[in-house]
């Protein structure tokens, strides 16, 4: 096996039997001799197949006797919630494999980037082979094996770990097969005592990957991290390496777009800078300053691929996906229009005043957001949050929120206009040590307020700063500016908890996902399509048990919203994923507290006092 292989590559090279083949290999092994337990007491498989054989054609609630834990020879089995009928979401299963069967190296099991990039690493290749090892049988969800694989991005994850001490824990779901509606022990003792061991066996341990590819995952969420930590002290907000791949093959997949005229980015000299990493050594790109940074351009010239790539800089990436040197700092925003959105409380004023009808901005409310009152209010909660740069696409933009022009402003004047256009206050932003990266092809204006001027061309950029700011003196706009007052930080909302609700029925939190960018909060419905930063769904199933945890933990009475994300922040560096759901499950992924904030802000039933 080649050094440096993908986890796709790796798993595809190992499985090139079919699932049949691995069943009946598995069943053709000797048994093997029972080496213990990992320091717990538990039944053993050939209980297991005991109790299979004797539930054998009852009702399918009988499988309820497999509940709890199983040793096997190299692992324990935890079956921890036990599907009640076929059609049931299937059960939930654990696997701890120990330190003396897994033998991964220290240095891959430290907590941080390297046991989270290695951890990413094992996650896909278990995904991979159980899709191959799956597949229907009788009725329902029988034979399915199912896990959390994880996409492009490295996130903080509960589907595969590794513990400090070596233990690898993975935690999946798999459907118990029926007949019926009556166990089928045949197909069970398969799935459970074959498939399931070879599947432990062939991603579980260290001996069963390629150690390059392995530690290539941790080296390159390192250098990540390590990448990440040298811009503020650099000055940047935002570096691109050069050689990186941003195009992406379609709107919904987000892998490197596989064809030979992609462009491998190239850094113009005047913003050239080189960074060491620990692993990959010396890297040069383009480093984006603090302050205001313009991306112009003609259309189709890249402009918006490379505002996407910043925006998913947040997140580290894994080898191969063309930008694993494409970072940006921790608390960078994405903000744009949102026709129809809920707004709660949110003080627009600096952006939005005088509205008609003597209507108060200073703690603004929609259930029905127009395009400009959505963005000023994006922009506010965002800061109220904590971001410190701020990322802007004028094609998801409201028009009249970011520009008026000369002509507009002699036609309607500002006494008549609510809006101060956010072009008056990108300057005040950037004095409050809030920087901006707006994408912009077709206002010139933004020439007279930018720091930093880079234009892309046949998807290459150049630094244009000196040359933007000569036509802006040789072709003055005449533009006023409209600030009426000068701009603050945002006051802190106090939210009710009592406001957010999780519960529905019988269940007092009920948490779903019906797709990419939705959640399901009790009887809520929390469109999210508009937070463009989620990079996975499990995010969005965490960020529910996170406001969960806000609703049950912080009382009755009102509550700062940053004092809100803390506490959620706090549970999560005691106690990891698990603090927001004691069940042990593998379908959550970590988020920022902006994505946090995002989710809240966009829950209808939102008091804020």
């Amino acid at each position: 096996m080649r050094s440096g292989a993908s986890p796709e590559m790796v798993v595809g090279e190992r499985r090139s039997a079919t699932k049949d083949d691995i069943m009946a290999g598995s069943a053709r092994r000797p048994a093997r001799r029972r080496t213990g337990s990992i320091g717990m007491e538990a039944r053993d498989r050939e209980e297991l197949g005991r109790t299979l054989r004797r539930i054998d054609g009852r009702g399918y609630k009988a499988y309820r006797d497999l509940a709890g834990p199983w040793t096997f020879p190299t692992f324990v089995l935890h079956l921890d919630h036990v599907q009640g009928d076929p059609f049931a979401s299937p059960s939930r299963v654990r696997v701890l494999v120990d330190a003396h069967h897994a033998r991964f190296p220290p240095d891959l099991c430290r907590a941080g980037a390297r046991e989270l990039g290695a951890s990413a690493y094992l996650a896909r290749a278990f995904g991979l082979a159980a899709r191959a090892a799956s597949h229907r049988v009788g009725t329902g969800h029988g034979g399915e094996i199912h896990i959390e694989t994880p996409g492009q991005e490295i996130l903080e994850q509960t589907a595969v770990r590794l513990a400090a001490d070596g233990t690898v824990e993975a935690r999946f779901a798999v459907g118990l097969p029926a007949r019926g509606r009556r166990v089928m022990a045949d197909a069970a003792r398969l799935l459970l005592l074959e498939v399931l061991p070879e599947l432990v066996d062939r991603t579980l341990s260290h001996a069963a990957h390629d150690p390059a590819a392995l530690r290539l995952h941790a080296d390159t969420n390192e250098d990540a991290e390590s990448l990440r930590a040298a811009l503020r002290p650099l000055g940047l907000v935002a570096f691109v390496a050069d050689g990186a791949r941003l195009p992406r093959r379609s709107g919904v997949d987000d892998r490197p777009l596989d064809d030979p005229d992609v462009v491998p980015f190239r850094s113009p000299p005047s913003l050239h800078v080189e960074v060491t990493l620990p692993h990959a050594g010396r890297v040069s790109g383009m480093g984006i300053p603090t302050g205001v940074t313009l991306i112009v351009g003609g259309g189709f010239h890249g402009k918006s691929t490379f505002l996407r790539a910043l925006e998913r800089g947040v997140w580290n990436h894994v080898p191969g996906d063309g930008r694993e040197r494409v970072v940006a700092v921790a608390d960078a925003v994405k903000v744009r229009a949102e026709d129809g959105r809920f707004v709660a409380g949110v003080d627009i004023s600096p952006f939005i005043d005088g509205l008609p009808l003597g209507r108060d901005t200073h703690a603004f409310s929609t259930p029905n957001a127009s395009g400009s009152t959505s963005q000023a209010a994006a922009i506010v909660e965002a800061l109220e949050a904590g971001a410190t740069t701020l990322l802007i696409d004028e094609d998801t933009s409201a028009t009249n929120f970011m520009i008026r022009d000369r002509r507009m402003q002699a036609l309607v004047p500002k006494v008549g206009e609510p809006i101060t256009p956010f072009i008056d206050r990108v300057g005040e932003l950037s004095a409050l040590g809030v920087s901006t990266v707006l994408v912009v092809g077709g206002s010139g204006d933004y020439l007279d307020v930018a720091d930093t001027v880079v234009r892309m061309r046949d998807y290459l950029p150049d630094e244009v700063t000196s040359r933007a700011r000569e036509v802006a003196t040789k072709h003055p706009t005449g533009r006023a500016p409209e600030t009426t007052a000068p701009l603050a930080r945002p006051s802190p909302r106090r939210i009710d908890p009592t406001s957010i609700d999780p519960g529905k029925g019988r269940r007092q939190v009920l948490v779903k996902v019906p797709d990419a960018r939705t959640l399901l909060l009790g009887p809520e419905r929390i469109d999210l399509a508009a937070v463009e930063q989620l990079a996975s769904p499990a995010q969005i199933r965490a960020i529910g048990r996170a406001l969960a945890l806000v609703a049950q933990e912080l009382g009755a009475g009102p509550v700062a919203l940053g004092d809100a994300l803390d506490r959620v922040e706090a549970v999560i560096a005691a106690r990891g994923l698990d603090g927001l759901d004691d069940r042990k499950v593998g379908d959550l992924a970590g988020f920022r507290r902006h994505e946090l904030a995002a989710a809240l802000n966009r829950l209808r039933s939102l008091r804020v006092v």
